[in-house]
């Protein structure tokens, strides 16, 4: 049943009576104080976040940085994709992941390796999950794992599904590391957010990965990917799409009522461009970062958290440092994230800026090497459904159906919880 013509009438009237009382001139002016007046530095309990040079926004017309092009010569990104999880009728829980690396200019032969990881999950004391460590396929193109999840007792799916993707992600970057000349971009954050968000969401998932070893291992990669690009002089960085931290506007609420939603509405509005006409792209200057789950990998003297200990990088390396982009062409934020240890050189850090201005102007959206890795590695709908047969077959059962299963068919597939 569909909605008539009265109920969206009715539903707009409600609109209104929202909208007649939000000046969105008034939140602009705000965030513009609020970036001017409260970041340099934010404080919580102490510093969270400053500048790494100069507070500053900036602005560059997209046609003409697009025309510079990147100051990397080749750039490699990094993606992981999954099936998403899912449970069958005899208790397993599994997700599927595997990850790929891309190349600008193209490599073939890089393109075609892979990680694949699978992680189950199980209550059953009788199941026997033999993980005989690292096996090659496909020519040794591909090398792949089976690994069985820490047992919980809720939150199954989370916990097969942040393992495999951030296992696969992580083993395959280190894997392939020598073979990035220039630049590796990873598609999404520079650490697993995903999983250093469990700290604030729940116990039971907080001691996950601070004690169970799978996890531990899988920030221990991030860690010593890290070191080995700045062992190399390589930079990495993340390019995160949707970025739904709610950090800096939570620090902020606190001293002038901020009105936005998260971060990426907040950063919109101090970057928005007075002329509604302009097609350049703003940019913030580059932040250091122990704001929320940032803070968790912090090392040297902003460590103290689950993670802190002795590393082979000192000096804030570890450090995560950002800059936000706003491209009014298409009305959308993203979050540029690398290491202090990278971002902590003048010349790095415009080389870094200027290469994700560029492709951002030219792309619109995020760089190609992302975009070709993104390809690599996602899982088309009907890969999904040939895997979960073939894995119905393997364990002599059926994925359990939900409702969804019978309203939508066979494409609906399991979310994370």
């Amino acid at each position: 049943m569909t909605l008539d013509p009265v109920h969206v009438d009715g539903i707009a009237a409600l609109a209104s009576r929202v909208s007649d009382a939000v000046d969105e001139r008034d939140h602009t002016e705000l965030a513009e104080r609020a970036f001017e007046e409260f970041l340099d530095p934010l404080y919580d309990d102490g510093v969270v976040l400053e500048p790494v040079d100069e507070l500053a926004r900036r602005a560059v017309p997209a046609e003409d940085i697009a025309l510079e092009g990147s100051p990397f010569e080749t750039r490699h990104g990094l993606d992981a994709g999954t099936i998403n999880p899912t449970t069958f009728e005899n208790g397993l829980v599994l997700d599927v992941s595997q990850a790929a690396m891309a190349s600008v200019p193209s490599d073939l032969d890089l393109h075609r390796r892979r990680t694949i990881v699978m992680t189950v999950h199980t209550n059953d004391e009788t199941v026997t999950v033999a993980d005989d460590g690292w096996t090659t396929d496909d020519e040794e193109y591909a090398r792949q794992r089976v690994l069985r999840a820490p047992r919980v007792d809720r939150y199954e799916q989370t916990v097969v599904h942040a393992l495999a993707l951030y296992r696969a992600e992580s083993e395959h970057a280190l894997e392939q590391a020598n073979a990035v000349e220039d630049l590796l971009v990873l598609d999404g954050p520079l650490y697993p957010t995903g999983l250093l968000q469990w700290v604030e969401r729940d116990p039971a998932l907080e001691r996950l990965i601070i004690e169970e070893q799978e996890f531990t291992g899988v920030i221990e990669n991030y860690l010593r990917l890290v070191e080995r690009f700045v062992e190399r002089g390589v930079p990495l960085i993340g390019f995160v799409k949707n970025t739904t931290s709610k950090a800096i506007t939570q620090t902020l609420r606190e001293k002038t009522g901020s009105p936005w939603v998260d971060d990426a509405a907040f950063f919109r509005r101090a970057l928005a461009p007075r002329d509604d006409r302009s097609e350049a792209l703003t940019f913030t200057t580059w932040f250091r970062s122990r704001v929320g789950t940032d803070g968790l990998l912090a090392d040297g003297e902003f460590a103290g958290g689950p993670f802190g200990g002795d590393r082979a990088l000192g000096d804030g390396a570890y450090e995560l440092t950002f800059f936000v982009i706003y491209d009014p062409r298409e009305d959308l934020i993203y979050r540029v994230e690398a290491p202090y240890a990278f971002t902590r050189d003048p010349a790095t850090r415009e080389r870094l800026t200027r290469h994700a201005l560029s492709a951002v102007a030219t792309e619109r959206g995020p760089p190609l090497a992302v975009g070709k890795a993104d390809d690599l590695a996602r899982i088309s709908r009907d890969g999904k459904r040939a895997l979960r047969r073939r894995i119905e077959h393997a364990f002599d059962t059926e994925h359990r159906r939900g409702y969804n299963d019978k309203r939508w068919g066979q494409a609906a597939s399991a979310q994370p919880e």
